[in-house]
């Protein structure tokens, strides 16, 4: 008999995306994002952050005042992007622990991914978050907000008997 109690796919990649957030060096949010195949493979992640070759201790992580992180950073669904290394992205699905914004959304949808499935949308109102929504239903892109099936998954380095 098999064991019961494993997580969804769906649980899963958002479970990936949430790890890949972690890397975030960005004291205030961290993203991450997890593209995964039409036959559920993961294809690549990424995590917001500034680009290889850019000091994480030579930058700015400050949100307001002359010199902020908003031109530096890449975020999370982009840099997935990127990390593909040119492996096609028709029909995937991205994996993003908050709704993209439009410069995302745009990446998105010239890379050929079909569905977007967020679990934040703390944005939801702000131009850009509309803006992004607008172009991805414009293309067609689904858009699925998750409802996780369990609240926490948890991963504990010493239970590996």
């Amino acid at each position: 008999m098999k064991r019961r109690g494993y997580i969804s796919w769906d649980d899963y990649f958002m479970g990936v995306s949430l790890l890949a957030a972690k890397r975030s060096k960005d004291p205030h949010t961290q993203v991450g994002a997890c593209i995964v195949s039409e036959d559920n493979i993961i294809v690549s992640t990424g995590y917001n952050g500034f680009p290889a070759g850019c000091s994480d201790d030579e930058y700015s992580w400050n949100r307001t005042g002359k010199d902020t992180k908003y031109p530096y950073v890449v975020h999370a669904e982009l840099n997935a992007i990127l990390n593909s290394s040119g492996r096609s992205l028709k029909g995937a699905k991205i994996y993003v622990s908050l709704f993209p914004c439009n410069e995302c959304a745009k990446a998105i949808i010239q890379s050929g991914i079909k569905e977007v499935v967020y679990l934040c949308d703390k944005y939801g109102d702000s131009p850009s978050t509309q803006a992004s929504k607008r172009m991805l239903g414009s293309a067609g892109v689904k858009l699925t907000r998750l409802t996780p099936s369990s609240e926490k998954i948890v991963l504990d380095f010493t239970d590996i008997e």
